[in-house]
């Protein structure tokens, strides 16, 4: 499982010309998923996503995660912390050693996929304590975004970082 985490003022999806869904300040995620995930992979992401302190303290640094207030404090209920808005996307998975036409042989078909992508957005609002917006699976989506910083983080399940 592959995410790519962008801290934003503010983000959306359109489909069709129409709002599906946006935040405000927070966090886009977008999100590839393959066969060889599981829910330990969903977990792991999720709480990664939410401890990820990209956001500045007082001081003008990078010290606080989503749920966390500017001055430092934890914030006073999930409703008041800095939404997410998470993303399908399939071309996270793409192969680009051979040629140049990206492959996209290990990004999962819409049965595997759907049911994690669902999982997935469901345990991040859970662990968040609120609603994480989304997109919609498979869909022609046009994402807009105001990246923060710019603040982009890429990660991998399957290339844990230890220390």
């Amino acid at each position: 499982m592959r995410i790519v985490i962008q801290r934003v003022k503010q983000a959306a999806v359109d489909i069709g010309g129409q709002r599906h869904s946006q935040i405000g300040e927070g966090l886009l995620v977008l999100l590839g998923i393959e066969d060889r995930d599981t829910d330990d992979d969903i977990d792991y992401l999720c709480r990664k996503v939410l401890a990820m302190r990209v956001f500045d303290d007082e001081r003008g640094v990078m010290n606080l995660d989503v749920r966390t207030f500017a001055e430092g404090a934890p914030m006073a209920s999930p409703a008041t912390s800095r939404d997410i808005l998470v993303v399908s996307q399939f071309t996270l998975m793409a192969s680009t050693r051979k040629g140049n036409r990206p492959s996209y042989i290990h990004a999962s078909k819409p049965d595997f996929a759907i049911p994690m992508y669902e999982r997935f957005c469901r345990h991040l609002s859970e662990l968040l304590g609120k609603p994480v917006q989304t997109g919609v699976f498979g869909a022609d989506m046009q994402v807009s975004l105001v990246n923060d910083g710019p603040v982009t983080i890429i990660m991998d399940s399957h290339l844990r970082e230890t220390f």
